[in-house]
């Protein structure tokens, strides 16, 4: 199952596991990686310091590639954009923004650069600033969403640059990986599938959440603010929902999400806490470990498209 991907990130598989704030720490990257994956630390809004910590716990479990995720609304942009650097980190993905101030140091330092985008415009403005490949994130994702699906975005963005492109948003077993090819993407990221992992430390209420999720589960919260976030329906879904109806300003919506998302992760509190996952949350009903995850993966889209010509 090699493509581009493979060939950049020097990984077996062309399967990336998402940065997800709270969720992506060194534990779940090393057990990705050593599972034949990219796996990501999520730096979110942590200090410089947590992420240099948690790149070296991963480099104790793993001597595969791993990458570090930057949300560059993080006010530890800057500091943890060094770090990257100082510590050797082989791979940078990047949300809420971007990353062209620090091309050029992580370019000199031989980082490679993936942004996630979820327009064709920024797609464009990436590969010009110097991305190395990007991931076309669709609105099915869990957690900060953008309003094109995976289906529609994914060629688009392909279509449109010359660097290879990562599908996001909605994939949860082979059948979503082979269609992700068929769009013409050259690797794969996941998020909620690699929530309910065995290494994944969240809590497991969290986990079981996703586990018990139905189809019509999923709610976008936040869509009057501007930062559309998709989660799992609970109470807090609920009444956040109901104040934004009634017109609530943007200041008390966001009181009420305040470290909402640690206390389902840490925390298990599922009914108040934001339980960010994606719409696939549905299709996935076990715990495999990230090795029989991808396994899994690898061997259903090999049954799909052997011989399409997609990957060696």
């Amino acid at each position: 199952m090699k493509t581009e991907i493979t060939e950049i990130l020097g990984i077996e598989y062309p399967i990336i596991q998402g940065g997800m704030a709270w969720v992506a720490e060194h534990k779940l990257a090393a057990a990705v990686s050593n599972a034949g994956g990219l796996g990501l630390i999520g730096a979110a809004s942590a200090p410089a310091d947590w992420v240099r910590d948690q790149v070296r716990k991963a480099k104790e479990l793993t001597d595969k590639p791993f990458g570090v995720n930057i949300m560059l609304m993080s006010p530890y942009a800057d500091e943890v954009a060094k770090v990257i650097v100082e510590e050797g980190v082989k791979v940078v993905t990047t949300g809420a923004g971007s990353p062209e101030k620090y091309m050029k140091m992580w370019k000199e330092a031989g980082v490679k650069v993936i942004p996630v985008v979820a327009s064709v415009a920024l797609a464009k403005r990436m590969e010009r600033c110097g991305a190395d490949a990007l991931v076309a994130e669709g609105t099915e994702a869990g957690g900060h969403i953008g309003e094109n699906t995976t289906m529609v975005l994914v060629p688009q963005v392909v279509d449109a640059v010359h660097i290879s492109v990562i599908a996001a948003g909605g994939i949860a077993d082979g059948r979503g990986v082979a269609a992700a090819f068929m769009l013409g993407a050259r690797g794969v990221q996941l998020g909620t599938g690699f929530v309910v992992t065995a290494e994944s430390q969240v809590h497991d209420n969290y986990k079981n959440s996703i586990i018990k999720a139905k189809d019509i589960d999923s709610r976008v919260t936040g869509r009057s603010t501007g930062h559309p976030v998709r989660v799992l329906r609970n109470q807090m879904a609920k009444e956040y929902i109901k104040k934004e109806q009634e017109g609530a300003s943007f200041e008390e919506l966001e009181q009420m999400t305040l470290g909402g998302l640690r206390r389902a992760v840490v925390d298990g509190d599922v009914v108040t806490g934001s339980v960010m996952a994606g719409q696939s949350a549905a299709m996935f009903k076990e715990v495999l470990t990230c090795k029989e995850f991808i396994e899994k993966l690898v061997k259903e889209t090999d049954a799909l498209i052997k011989g399409a010509g997609f990957y060696e």
